[in-house]
């Protein structure tokens, strides 16, 4: 017997849509430029504010293009900071944001996760080439910290050990894991206790990791091959013995080269300048995305991997909800693409060596200047203390008000008066630092070498009105720790 419903069928109502047009993104900058400042102020970080704002460099940016930034005014700055090296490429790369429309355009698929992405794949085989050695597997995540977590797990996995060695003044991230990797307590107080059998050794010292590496418990040393914070470049062979070492006793080599890979140094990773070098892991990020989204990538051994990813059942065991986005991977293919075809790496050694051999030049006439490094596009300026009883006087107070405030008297004036945006390399280090994009060019090479004389002639001049600004900045840091 043929059963019918007495049911009345349920309707399916259609919503309307409203009648309102979609976000304009653009007008709605266009109405609230200028707001920067205020709104971070109520709903983001006050704190960072009141800094930007004390030291002068709280700029509406509101164009960029290349390397260079223009402000509401219409102003043109140089921005040799390229947002802590994301900007490797420039802002607004026309190649990468072109690849980037058309794959928007495209309607291609994304995150589905029960799949294998396409483009993830092609993205770590064009990685896998540029390696030094053999490193056959890839795992994507969203920043440099989240490698820096992924290197933590895998090799505590891989070798059944706990102890994770790193540098004093390394940094490799502000999340926990790789926060008890931080060699500066700056950013560590307040937030202990961290993750157990971290330990940390002087950087570019072979006899002390060694000393930590036959307690046979460590896991990995992990390493900068260039420190950030400072821009410390290590003795040649550094890199390549504490690789052996590591591998003599049974712990892995991992070369962070979140800020230094990609290029930057001349290399498509700075720990080839040391030679043969043998890593375990490599962690890149930062420019990998030409800036357009974030993105990382880690690097290792199939053998690693396999002790993480060891069963079907643990086939997830270590993953991320935005690893693999097909946009990121796409912006990762066009990046490289640019880099080779652009043959930056060259560009790299030649303008680092136009401005670093301008700087050594320049070094003499200014007994502030104690050193000028660098490798390839990352560059240091380290500032001492002068002989002129003058001069080391104001060093003196400097250093007495706020241990971080000296450097403050040459990127200010660089920002106000030449337009050129720099950075302190570190809290209490007396460096400034420099990471231009590789698409410089020789007249923005020039520019700073100008800027930065004049900057120093200034500061030469005591007492003056750079001085009378340092001071008065100095005096608001000593009365906001005073409450």
């Amino acid at each position: 017997m043929n059963m019918v419903s007495t049911e009345t069928p349920l309707k399916v109502t259609e919503i309307s849509p409203k009648k309102s047009k979609a976000l304009d993104i653009c007008e709605l900058i266009r109405q609230n430029e200028g707001r920067n400042y205020d709104l971070h102020s109520r709903h983001i970080n006050p704190s960072n504010v009141a800094a930007l704002k004390t030291i002068g460099f709280n700029r509406c940016y509101v164009r960029a293009e290349g390397p260079y930034l223009w402000d509401a005014e219409g102003t043109r700055y140089l921005d040799l900071l390229s947002g802590y090296g994301v900007f490797m490429l420039g802002r607004n790369h026309p190649d990468v944001r072109r690849t980037l429309v058309d794959f928007l355009n495209a309607d291609y698929p994304s995150l589905v996760k029960m799949e294998a992405p396409l483009l993830a794949g092609l993205l770590a085989q064009e990685l896998k080439k540029r390696m030094p050695n053999e490193l056959e597997m890839v795992f994507f995540a969203n920043s440099g910290a989240e490698a820096a977590e992924t290197a933590i797990k895998y090799a505590r996995c891989a070798t059944g050990r706990a102890a994770i060695i790193h540098c004093q003044k390394a940094f490799h991230g502000l999340t926990y894991g790789a926060l008890s990797l931080n060699g500066d307590e700056s950013f560590r107080e307040g937030f202990a206790p961290f993750l157990t059998d971290c330990r940390a050794i002087p950087f570019d010292d072979l006899e002390a990791l060694e000393a930590e590496l036959m307690k046979k418990d460590v896991a990995a040393f992990v390493v900068e091959p260039i420190q950030g914070k400072g821009v410390n470049i290590p003795a040649p062979g550094f890199l390549r013995e504490a690789a052996a070492l590591c591998h003599k006793y049974g712990a892995l080599f991992i070369a962070d080269e979140v800020q230094t890979g990609l290029g930057r140094t001349g290399k498509f990773l700075a720990i080839e300048h040391d030679g043969d070098v043998d890593p375990d892991i490599v962690l890149l990020s930062k420019a990998l995305s030409g800036g357009y989204v974030p993105v990382a990538a880690v690097l290792c051994r199939k053998w690693i991997h396999q002790k993480v990813f060891s069963s079907m059942q643990r086939s997830v065991v270590h993953s991320s909800t935005f690893s693999q986005g097909s946009f990121a991977m796409a912006a990762g293919l066009a990046t490289l693409d640019v880099i080779d075809r652009s043959n930056l790496m060259a560009n790299a050694v030649a303008l680092g060596n136009r401005i670093g051999e301008g700087l050594k030049a320049l070094a003499p006439r200014f007994e502030f200047v104690k050193e000028i490094r660098w490798r390839g596009l990352m560059m240091a300026i380290e500032f001492g203390r002068p002989r002129a009883f003058g001069l080391s006087t104001a060093w003196v107070l400097m250093h007495k008000l706020d241990k971080s405030l000296f450097p403050q008297a040459a990127i200010i004036p660089l920002l106000d008066k030449h337009h050129i945006l720099t950075q302190v390399a570190g809290h209490h280090i007396d460096v400034i630092k420099l990471l231009p994009p590789l698409v410089i060019s020789a007249d923005d090479a020039e520019w700073f070498l100008s800027a930065f004389e004049a900057v120093m002639t200034e500061m030469h001049k005591f007492p003056g009105g750079v001085w009378d600004t340092i001071s008065e900045i100095g005096w608001k840091a000593v009365k906001a720790r005073l409450g």
